[in-house]
């Protein structure tokens, strides 16, 4: 059953009283499925790093996604010494591509992607009904928006970078505005904050596909550091199958 219509109904009713498990289950469905595309995904991005006492760094890749089948693919094509390094999502299992030693390594959920504060699952598509299970902190204001204030604890099994999450989540659009990452201690790890979002008719989907236009990453363990990720250039048009492979990624790098 199509999730966005629940989405009008869902706001106006949690915003006169604390929402029910399944109330939260459903925004957290929504936001999935506004992001999720029934056909492929290919995105250019830009990802600036910045660190104390650092020059900053910019970087450019492409990221290829197939929703449909999990699969995520990870081309750095800027600067030259991080041309043609990538990664590569099959089986829920993720490798790393150095052409430079010509050998491929698993990474865990938390791998930094290009060494910068990001990981995978802010370039991936959305799984947050599949992965966590929710419960209700507040509603609470972030700025000029009134908010939803989940608590995310990771379902059993469930492999992911981040074991506990919060969520504040706008009640006007049902869009993430803010994240913060827990380590299993329950030390913050990262806060993330997602100050515009944009939307692009998806004709296989026959929906709009949403996706973050900016992506403010700052880590709170390493003060000083912190991640934007741009992304621009979206495309939804159907990919070669071979572009899933690690033949396609060690072809790109020669």
């Amino acid at each position: 059953m199509p999730l966005l219509p629940l989405l009008v109904p869902l706001y106006a009713e949690v915003a006169h009283a604390q929402p029910d498990a399944a109330q939260m289950q459903a925004m957290l469905a929504t936001i999935d499925d506004r992001q999720q595309n029934s056909g492929d995904w290919t995105s250019l991005v830009f990802i600036e790093q910045k660190e104390q006492g650092k020059s900053d760094l910019l970087y450019e890749a492409v990221i290829y996604r197939r929703d449909v089948s999990d699969k995520l693919a990870i081309l750095f094509t800027k600067p030259q010494q991080e041309a043609g390094k990538g990664y590569l999502r099959l089986d829920n299992n993720l490798f790393f591509y150095d052409p430079a030693v010509g050998q491929w390594e698993r990474r865990t959920e938390r791998e930094r992607i290009g060494g910068t504060g990001s990981n995978r699952q802010d370039f991936d598509q959305s799984r947050l009904a599949e992965e966590y299970d929710p419960t209700w902190v507040e509603t609470a204001p972030l700025g000029k928006y009134t908010t939803e204030h989940l608590k995310l604890t990771v379902k059993t099994g469930v492999d992911v970078a981040y074991p506990t999450v919060e969520l504040w989540i706008d009640q006007a659009t049902g869009n993430i505005l803010k994240r913060q990452d827990f380590a299993l201690s329950g030390k913050l790890m990262r806060t993330t904050f997602y100050p515009q979002w944009n939307k692009l008719f998806s004709p296989s989907k026959n929906a709009e596909v949403y996706f973050p236009k900016e992506i403010r990453i700052f880590d709170e363990v390493q003060a000083g550091t912190s991640t934007t990720i741009v992304i621009q250039q979206v495309d939804l048009n159907t990919l070669d199958d071979s572009i899933f492979t690690k033949a396609w990624l060690e072809a790109k790098s020669r």
